[in-house]
């Protein structure tokens, strides 16, 4: 029963990526399976698929990287045109495996394990928080929220409306409270409790940026005067529909924040699946998981080879000319 609720999960979750990068696979990369098909690519092929990955957000420097190095092995491997595209997707994977498969493993402690989410306001970051107690409440795993976003009230009702839904208690204090006690009280209730799982709302908008920065931080070291080990991870929110704002937007929070991962939210929107790629090869962070819908199961753990076959799988009018 157990290896048949695994392969329905893998199922699920290649489905949620290949719906959710439909729009990217649509509009930028089944033109660019057939620019890379033909019997003869030569330099106007090459412009144009440049063209294409810097519409899909790959980044300029991503873009240029990734053909010069399919260019560079055609010609070492004396690899025949047709095999441009396969090489392409093998570069394509290599970028997004370069940072490792990272899981979120249980803490290596006797208390929960501390997910801290990070993120401006309107990346989706509260509902990310909700889906990814929905993920482990799926596992069994009892879960507890921090409701640790004190600047905006909204922010605090939102998840206490989640945490109902998903089954997932949630800890909160009144509006402007002090986000260190908010995260001190959750940790002590999930201790108590013995929960598996504590996850941390941040907030995502305070007076001034070095205002944000130093909450998160102060935040995190909250925790870890807790636990040592925590927070076990740092969580990056981030709006695939921004593209490469979104990409600036996560350079500033990774400079500021020991980030271990980001998640991808509202990829299935009209968001550019490219942007994947630029995070991975600009950053050197990878992503963990994507948003795939607005369902409170909308929420798929990152594969990199998944990513990459769902861009570029065959169309309709592709399957059926």
């Amino acid at each position: 029963m157990e290896g048949r609720s695994r392969d329905v999960s893998i199922f699920s979750r290649r489905e949620k990526t290949h719906q959710g990068l439909t729009r990217s696979r649509e509009g930028w990369f089944s033109r660019l399976a057939g620019l890379l098909a033909r019997d003869r690519v030569d330099e106007q092929v090459w412009e144009e698929a440049e063209e294409l990955l810097l519409e899909a957000d790959v980044g300029v420097s991503t873009a240029a990287a990734l053909l010069d190095r399919v260019r560079r092995r055609m010609r070492s491997d004396g690899a025949p045109a047709g095999q441009a595209l396969e090489l392409l997707k093998e570069e394509m994977r290599a970028v997004l495996a370069a940072g490792g498969t990272p899981t979120l493993e249980d803490s290596p402690t006797s208390g929960p394990l501390v997910i801290l989410v990070i993120g401006v306001n309107g990346a989706g970051k509260t509902t990310s928080v909700a889906k990814l107690a929905a993920l482990f409440r799926e596992q069994g795993k009892r879960v507890v929220l921090g409701a640790a976003d004190t600047f905006r009230a909204a922010a605090i009702e939102q998840l206490e409306v989640w945490g109902e839904r998903v089954g997932a208690e949630v800890i909160a204090h009144k509006q402007g409270a002090d986000p260190g006690a908010v995260a001190y009280d959750a940790y002590q209730a999930a201790q108590a409790r013995g929960a598996d799982v504590l996850i941390v709302d941040t907030a995502g908008r305070l007076h001034t940026k070095s205002n944000l920065m130093e909450e998160m931080k102060r935040v995190s070291r909250v925790l870890s005067r807790l636990e040592p080990s925590a927070p076990h991870h740092t969580l990056l929110v981030l709006d695939a529909t921004t593209g490469q704002n979104g990409l600036a937007q996560a350079r500033a929070f990774t400079e500021s924040a020991a980030c271990t991962g980001i998640i991808l939210a509202k990829l299935d929107g009209t968001a550019r699946g490219g942007i994947v790629l630029a995070i991975s090869d600009q950053l050197g962070v990878p992503v963990m998981f994507i948003g795939t819908g607005e369902g409170v199961d909308d929420l798929a753990p990152f594969d990199a080879g998944e990513f990459v076959d769902a861009l570029f799988a065959p169309t309709p009018q592709q399957a059926h000319p």
